[in-house]
């Protein structure tokens, strides 16, 4: 059984040996349920290998805190182990950052404060690291999203501590360009897609990404290729060729909003919208935002890339990004998660729940 109210650095390391490839959550899934139900003062459910314990206080608030079980694949990297390097105590192993050090926190947390000032829902969730149909979380949101309900959700994703408020949205179109195939030693006969494709190009090079302030954070856009097709031999002349760009977008524009600005850009062009996943909004103008920030310090970033705080948010939560480790070590051979970085977030998120 999991020891939720010991030293937590060993608590961490007994998650990261227990192997949890997305599918493979069941027997962490069962450790972590096994640990809940131990706590007389939350209200368990258990959904496939998702877990949700919820406190029933009565409190003028309820906030979410969700953390996922899965990992990616194992690269020779578990069991774990405690090192100091370039004088910083880490624990490495599969998962330590991306994201059991999290998972982690909220398990000593939810053990340490059974009475907290705002009513709490802990959510362990599957699937995170695979395809958006499989994950717990948005499974979750269209089976039972009475169990998400909440003022504020905060995700313990990694950001070496501090405060990552909402996230950017993200969508990818494939950018087309047409010609006519001949032999390449009679090009004249043709007309080259893959030169064609050099306007779309120039219009990406060309084109400044804006600078948006939501909810007092600075969101920082992006519009990019970031793939490239055409042609089918050496001899020929291509007759088809795809530029996939990828925009990040601020939590300000909704779906519509993000693709009517990539079909603006290329105004001229055969566009097909391959995936979009709308922003979040962090909400810090709101209380229980505002007393998360004061209770955790330190300057509040805007969260540059897509994470799930988006699922609470299209259900009208506010959310943000809290977690030990740094986010550039996630997946990585070497993942591993700061010590310092779980004490700092267990005692802010206590600090926060008790006061």
């Amino acid at each position: 059984m999991l020891d939720l109210t010991g030293d937590i650095v060993d608590l961490l390391r007994a998650i990261a040996d227990v192997e949890s490839v997305s599918g493979d959550e069941k027997a962490l899934a069962d450790l972590v349920e096994e640990a809940l139900r131990a706590l007389p003062h939350l209200e368990v459910v258990r959904d496939g290998d998702a877990l949700v314990a919820r406190t029933h206080l009565g409190r003028a608030e309820r906030v979410v805190i969700a953390g996922h079980l899965d990992t990616v694949p194992v690269a020779a990297n578990l069991p774990s182990s405690r090192k100091v390097v370039d004088g910083e105590d880490r624990v490495y192993g599969r998962g330590t950052c991306d994201m059991k050090g999290g998972v982690a926190v909220q398990l000593a947390v939810a053990a340490a404060v059974p009475e907290p000032v705002r009513d709490v829902t802990w959510i362990f969730y599957d699937h995170e690291e695979v395809d958006a149909e499989r994950n717990g979380l948005n499974r979750l949101s269209r089976t039972r999203p009475e169990l998400l309900a909440a003022d504020l959700a905060v995700l313990m994703e990694p950001t070496a501590a501090a405060v990552e408020g909402g996230c950017q949205g993200t969508l990818r179109v494939a950018v087309r360009t047409h010609g006519v195939a001949a032999h390449s030693a009679r090009s004249w006969l043709g007309s080259n897609a893959i030169h064609t494709a050099g306007e779309v190009l120039r219009r990406l090079e060309s084109y400044r990404p804006a600078e948006v302030l939501v909810d007092g954070l600075l969101y920082r856009e992006g519009m990019n290729a970031v793939a490239i097709t055409g042609g089918i031999a050496g001899n020929v002349v291509p007759d088809r060729c795809e530029v996939v760009v990828n925009y990040r977008f601020a939590p300000d524009k909704d779906e519509s909003a993000a693709v009517g600005e990539v079909r603006r850009l290329f105004d001229s062009y055969d566009v097909e919208l391959l995936d979009v996943a709308p922003g979040a909004r962090p909400g810090l103008d709101l209380p229980a935002a505002k007393a998360f920030a004061a209770a955790v310090g330190g300057e509040v970033r805007p969260k540059y890339g897509w994470t799930d705080v988006a699922r609470f948010s299209a259900l009208g939560i506010p959310a943000v990004n809290y977690g030990p480790a740094n986010p550039n070590q996630a997946h990585a051979d070497d993942e591993h998660c700061r010590v310092e970085d779980l004490f700092v977030c267990r005692d802010a998120l206590v600090r926060w729940l008790s006061s």
